[in-house]
């Protein structure tokens, strides 16, 4: 069976965020205790397994996305990475629909070799923060937002110099996302004037087996909405400042968010052991 490690939302390699990639043969999903198995193995931060589904159905594929340690209900940076697949093998057009945990998703790869991810926007509103968050990342927010069926904390900083200086301790956030039932905090900035983007971030789930995650799509269905309000635009472009780093162009669409970027394969191999 063909899998892939695919590095999503850069244009170049060993950056973005590295998604493995299964597109499984049969028409319907293998034992869920060999996909986890599989997932520890490839020790991304995502595998995404997709299969083909029948004319008249709802979608074109099934998509399901594992971190090492849970199944994830909506990833971005991996359905990026399938689409990518699927384009390289020709086997879809200008438009794919993903049937997945979040309802259906759309990707449209572009002629410049961009995809275009249709995602529902997420609900941002301002909370109190947990008593211990700011000892949890080092730093006292400016203001922290709930992000509703997302579950992340949107941590505002102070500005980009604070973001990516950020050294939070992974296990204290872990145990507040576990408690409050939190997936992940995202911490984010405007960027400093003169850049090339309009703001930065970086996102943390621990307790989901991802202790930072280098470019984080779903963070970005509520980045979108945030950043959109605050600077009067509905078309920004976010950089997630982690060690790899990599580029989300967003543009908000009522109710959706559209998420570009490109992708590039790393790594195209065979595994050998059939489900």
């Amino acid at each position: 069976m063909r899998i892939r490690i695919i590095d999503a939302f850069t244009d170049r390699p060993f950056a973005g965020n590295p998604a493995a990639v299964c597109l499984l043969d049969g028409d319907g999903w293998p034992d869920e205790a060999w996909m986890r198995r599989v997932t520890v193995e490839m020790n991304q931060s995502e595998t995404a397994f997709a299969y083909p589904l029948p004319a008249g159905a709802e979608a074109d594929w099934a998509l399901r996305w594992f971190t090492p340690v849970v199944e994830e209900q909506l990833c971005g940076h991996a359905t990026l990475a399938t689409t990518h697949a699927l384009r390289t093998d020709r086997r879809i057009g200008t438009r794919v629909r993903f049937s997945s945990r979040s309802g259906v998703l759309i990707a449209h790869p572009r002629d410049d070799g961009a995809i275009t991810l249709d995602f529902p926007a997420a609900s941002v509103t301002e909370t109190e923060p947990p008593d211990d968050l700011a000892d949890a990342l080092g730093v006292k927010p400016n203001a922290v937002h709930r992000t509703g069926s997302l579950r992340d904390l949107l941590v505002l900083l102070t500005d980009e110099a604070a973001v990516r200086e950020l050294d939070p301790d992974p296990t204290a956030v872990a145990r507040i996302t576990r408690r409050d039932d939190i997936r992940g905090v995202t911490v984010t900035a405007v960027a400093d004037p003169g850049r090339e983007y309009d703001f930065v971030s970086r996102f943390f789930s621990p307790a989901d087996g991802i202790p930072e995650d280098p470019v984080t799509g779903s963070a970005h269905t509520a980045l979108t909405p945030y950043w959109t309000a605050r600077l009067g635009r509905d078309e920004l472009i976010g950089r997630q400042v982690s060690a790899r780093s990599g580029v989300v162009r967003v543009a908000l669409r009522g109710e959706r968010v559209h998420l570009t970027g490109h992708a590039v394969t790393i790594v195209d191999g065979t595994l050998l052991t059939e489900p």
